[in-house]
């Protein structure tokens, strides 16, 4: 039943290039090919729940589905945080707030039923269901967290980024310098890349007038899917023998 990725340095390399993916895609689908937000959500959580049924239904950790998932909820993510955000008229800070509240309530109950929220040793399917509904909520929570960072703060999208960067390495300072659960380390930082991805994905396909970087939704989108391609297709062929642990690899506490 364990069936998710080692936590390893190439996991975060890895999980920061799909959630990049996940937003440019998204803006994509909602906003240069004008399917909109509420549209585009629906069709990204049809896809979403389509790719999670696959998951679930593997008996072992298949590289390409574990990522296609995540993937799948962070382009889903995308839209609902805008949506929230922008045609529901939410606002970025309120759609954070009850996104923080609802992602504390996934992990509340998670951990009520299942008295763990390790994310290295998931051996039930209700754990494994609360798991990815945790990883959509923080993919969701980071878009708009991002996008308070780069328009509503001030700091613009390189800001933005470099505040978050700031942010995630604290969070490795204290993971190699100080007790604090590694389980708590790890859903601070997967929250925080999310945004991250979200600000870098703004970066890349703004116009240079708005402090991007111009290549646009079309072409960032095709740069990062190679790029997490290669990356996919690396851990596939260096993965080791079932009962194997990777080297450097997070145990829970």
């Amino acid at each position: 039943m364990n069936k998710i990725a080692q936590v390893t340095l190439l996991f975060w390399i890895t999980k920061i290039c799909a959630t990049t993916l996940g937003e440019t895609a998204g803006d994509l689908l909602a906003q240069t090919m004008n399917v909109g937000y509420g549209t585009s959500s629906l069709i990204l959580l049809g896809i979403f729940l389509l790719v999670l049924a696959g998951q679930l239904a593997v008996s072992h950790y298949i590289p390409a589905l574990y990522w296609a998932t995540i993937l799948a909820t962070s382009t889903a993510g995308t839209t609902m945080s805008d949506y929230m955000d922008r045609t529901l008229g939410l606002g970025y800070a309120t759609g954070s707030l009850i996104l923080v509240s609802l992602l504390g309530l996934v992990l509340g109950l998670w951990w009520l039923r299942e008295k763990s929220l390790s994310v290295t040793e998931i051996r039930t399917r209700t754990g494994e269901v609360f798991y990815w509904a945790a990883i959509l909520v923080s993919n969701t929570l980071g878009t708009a967290l991002g996008d308070f960072l780069a328009d509503d703060s001030g700091l613009g999208f390189g800001g933005g980024a470099l505040l978050i960067g700031g942010l995630l390495a604290v969070l490795v300072l204290a993971y190699y310098f100080t007790g604090i659960s590694r389980v708590l380390l790890f859903w601070a930082a997967f929250v925080l890349t999310r945004p991250f991805g979200a600000t870098f994905g703004d970066l890349l396909t703004k116009p240079t007038a708005k402090q991007g970087l111009g290549f646009g939704t079309e072409g960032s989108s095709l740069i990062l899917f190679g790029l997490l391609v290669a990356l996919v297709l690396y851990e596939t062929l260096r993965r080791k023998p079932a009962g194997v642990a990777e080297p450097g690899s997070i145990a829970a506490r």
